[in-house]
This record gives structure tokens, C-alpha cells and sequence, in this order.
């Protein structure tokens, strides 16, 4: 990995993850939860966020299911796909997360289709769970109607409906009991050659912003604010001298003066137990007997061990009264650092 002044460089991915929808709107610069270059370093492989469910992913999953029974009912959308009913059980690792294999960039997986007579798919459905409510007043989220336009478009379809449930603090507590209806859940459609006429130069855009980054493996320009959490990893994973140095040399500078305000605070102490520790050390050795390797001296909470060995050395004055120290002694370079 190389840093340059606001991009890394790394080996170009022999099998980069695609461009899925989620990532999409993001690279375009149209999500303000993420950036560009997080989505790089997930396609890359260079660094992911761990993952951990939180009460809005798990009340997703929950209730997404009850989305789904609720549209076919009061909608009667008896011709509703769900991604278990085109691939059957475990399609994700039937899939491996990716519905267009037939595509080389962009992938990824809807979450329900309206197929027409001939199980075609007619329309793409995108179920979503919120606390913002207000997001969803005007319009559809931005970054949301992009990533259902995607799938949309690679599927070759041009309707999309959007299914909204807006949930309050005790449903994330407890999404088992959420029950879809009329007054929580809102749907909103749209056709993708009307919302983005221009859709296939956006899609171009997401292209064209691959082969720039992903391709080459350079990076797009990193964020200090937006992109810390990823660039503190990347820093402490990859100490080298290629790393942004002023950005080290700075985390250096904190460290050091919170390490260097502790130790002063334990100088006086550490100064005493090193004094007793020699009194130990010395009762200790008093109390060997032929044969003994070690001595213990135990305290309530911590034991003092001593053990005695023995070592061969060499008699450098010896050596050098036999002429022979010069012709069997080595010279080394070592490098010392000192910090004030």
C-alpha cells in the first residue's frame, strides 16, 4: 500500500466485489452516510467496517418478511417474487449475494419482483423500515430510489414501487410484534425513464469511476473527517514508510505526552519498588541450598520468583593477551531513537 497526499494506491483486486446498489448512489456522491472511498475500500478489499447487527438491521430483517404478506394482501400482488421463490432456501449461498452473474460490475440482490404472465419480472420492490419519517414527506431518499433504479435498469425493467414502514422506539425493541398497515407503511412508485431520464449516463458515471479506481487500484481522494474511522485503521495496519507521516508523527505526539504524564505520575513509585525489589532479590538468593534452581517469595496477591542458572562467557581480556579477540570480533551498526 502506498499513501499519496489524499489517496492510497494498492494492487488492483484480481476479483473486486461489484458495484451493488447499496454502493451505487454512494460513488456518485449521493449518499451522506458514506463515501466514495469507503465503497473503494469494500471493492477492493483494502478495509470493510466489521459488520454487527444493531436494533435497525435486525429490525429490517424482522420485518421485511411481514412487508412482504402485507403488500400481497392488501395490494393483492399474487404475482409478487421474492428472492426465495425465484432461487428456492439459502439463495444467498446459492447466489453468493449476486443476482446479475451475467454482469461484470454491478451486482447485487433485490429484494421482491412483480413478474408478468409469462413470470418475467414486470417491476422491481424495494422494502425499507425507518424511525425518519420526514425523510420520506416529500419524496423518496435520494440514495434509496437509486439503489432500486439499478437493479431496475440491469433487470431491464422501468417501474419501481418503494415500501416504507416507519417505526417507533418500541418496534425496534420488539419487531416481532410490528404489524404492517395503512398508517405505518406508505408506498411510492416511480418510473426510472421519468425520475432519471438520464440514468445510463449515471450508470456510465459509476463506470468510468471503476476504471479509474478499481481498475488501477489508486484510490479516489480520502476524507479526514468523513473516511477517520477507516483511515485509523488503515494506519495502524500498515506502518510502513510509505504511511502519511505528518497524520503519524501527530498520533505519535498525543501518545507520547499521555504516556509521559502517566509514567511521571509512577516515577516515585516504580523508584521504591525497584529498591524493594533488590531487598527481595537479595533475601531470596540467601536462601538457596545446593541443587535448588529456584527460590519463591510469596506475597498475598503476587510471588517473586528467583531462578539460578548458570552461563558460558568468553574471556575477552584472554582472548586479546592471545592475540586473537581482533581476528573473531564483529563490528555492527545499530540505529538508536530518542524522543524529547
Amino acid at each position: 500500500m502506498i499513501w499519496q497526499d489524499k489517496s492510497i494506491i494498492v494492487d488492483p483486486p484480481k476479483r473486486p466485489k461489484k458495484i451493488t446498489a447499496t454502493r451505487f448512489a454512494t460513488i456518485l456522491g449521493l449518499n451522506p452516510w458514506s463515501t466514495p472511498f469507503e465503497m473503494w475500500c469494500e471493492i477492493t478489499k483494502t478495509y470493510q467496517k466489521p459488520f454487527e447487527d444493531t436494533i435497525y438491521t435486525i429490525a429490517g430483517k424482522t420485518i421485511e418478511p411481514k412487508q412482504i404478506a402485507y403488500m400481497r394482501k392488501a395490494y393483492v400482488m399474487t404475482n409478487l417474487r421474492t428472492p426465495t421463490d425465484v432461487y428456492g432456501e439459502g439463495y444467498f449461498n446459492k447466489t453468493f449475494g449476486d443476482f446479475f452473474h451475467n454482469i461484470p460490475v454491478f451486482g447485487g440482490m433485490w429484494d421482491s419482483l412483480l413478474v408478468d404472465g409469462e413470470g418475467k419480472p414486470d417491476t422491481v420492490i424495494e422494502f425499507k423500515t425507518t424511525k425518519r419519517s420526514e425523510d420520506w414527506a416529500d419524496d423518496i431518499p435520494e440514495y434509496y430510489a437509486l439503489q432500486a433504479a439499478l437493479y431496475a435498469y440491469l433487470l431491464g425493467v422501468d417501474d419501481v414501487i418503494m415500501v416504507a414502514s416507519f417505526l417507533s422506539a418500541k418496534d425496534y425493541e420488539n419487531p416481532d410484534a410490528f404489524v404492517p398497515n395503512a398508517k405505518n407503511t406508505i408506498t411510492r412508485e416511480f418510473k426510472v425513464s421519468q425520475r432519471y431520464p438520464n440514468f445510463a449516463e449515471m450508470v456510465a458515471q459509476a463506470q468510468a469511476w471503476w476504471d479509474a479506481h478499481v481498475a488501477t487500484g489508486v484510490s479516489p481522494e480520502f476524507d479526514e473527517k468523513k473516511d477517520a474511522e477507516i483511515l485509523k485503521a488503515l494506519r495502524t495496519n500498515n506502518l510502513t514508510p510509505d504511511t502519511d507521516m505528518d497524520a503519524l508523527i501527530a498520533e505519535a505526539e498525543t501518545l507520547k505526552a499521555e504516556v509521559d504524564k502517566a509514567t511521571a505520575a509512577l516515577a516515585d513509585k516504580e523508584k521504591r519498588l525497584k529498591e524493594i525489589g533488590e531487598i527481595i532479590k537479595e533475601h531470596a538468593v540467601s536462601q538457596f541450598r545446593d541443587g535448588d534452581k529456584k527460590v519463591e517469595v510469596k506475597g498475598k496477591t503476587y510471588t517473586w520468583t528467583i531462578a539460578r542458572s548458570e552461563t558460558t562467557t568468553i574471556d575477552k581480556d584472554a582472548m586479546k593477551a592471545d592475540g586473537v579477540l581482533d581476528k573473531y570480533q564483529k563490528k555492527s551498526t545499530q540505529f538508536r531513537m530518542t524522543v524529547k
